[in-house]
């Protein structure tokens, strides 16, 4: 087999075949802040199936987003509504706010794609791939220069990376 197929197994069972790796690292990740820019992908053959390129302008940030029921957003002044408290489903998936956080911090850079990277009883953890699009090495690349378009700077919030399309029920 070749050593992207035997990282797609791996990946298939984290928890069975790399225990200690597995625990090391969420023990790790709890501690660190919600958004990090990682060296490497955590997940090589996931990244390289996605886009992601071993070049300049290719950055790698680690998400976490918070388990659990939505709640409804506060209620700006006024009396407290009838049903305040109750559970709200939202048709975002995780997926899908772990990158659009991401692109709220880091306005320079465009999302192309994202993969799960670990999961606990409290959080997920995503891997969101963003290119620098006026980076000269993706300005010269063919294939990434349609990141360039205005229109692809936030596609992210327009549900057009693969998470925000199978949220919107497309893909």
């Amino acid at each position: 087999m070749s050593l992207y197929k035997n990282l797609r197994e791996l990946w298939k069972k984290p928890k069975e075949n790399m225990p200690e790796v597995w625990r090391e690292r969420l023990l790790q990740w709890r501690q660190e802040p919600t958004t990090v820019k990682a060296e490497r992908p955590t997940r090589l053959d996931r990244a390289r199936s996605l886009g992601y390129k071993a070049k300049q302008g290719f950055v790698i940030i680690r998400q976490r987003v918070p388990r659990g029921g939505h709640r409804r957003p506060k209620p700006g002044a006024g009396r407290r509504p009838k049903r305040y408290g109750t559970r709200l489903n939202l048709s975002k998936n995780y997926q899908q706010i772990a990158e659009e956080r991401a692109q709220k911090k880091f306005l320079n850079l465009t999302v192309l794609n994202s993969y799960w990277a670990a999961e606990d009883g409290k959080f997920y953890w995503y891997e969101v791939i963003m290119v620098d699009p006026h980076h000269p090495v993706i300005k010269a690349d063919k294939n990434l220069q349609w990141l360039q378009t205005k229109k692809n700077q936030t596609r992210v919030f327009q549900g057009k990376t693969s998470a925000g399309r199978k949220g919107r029920g497309i893909r």
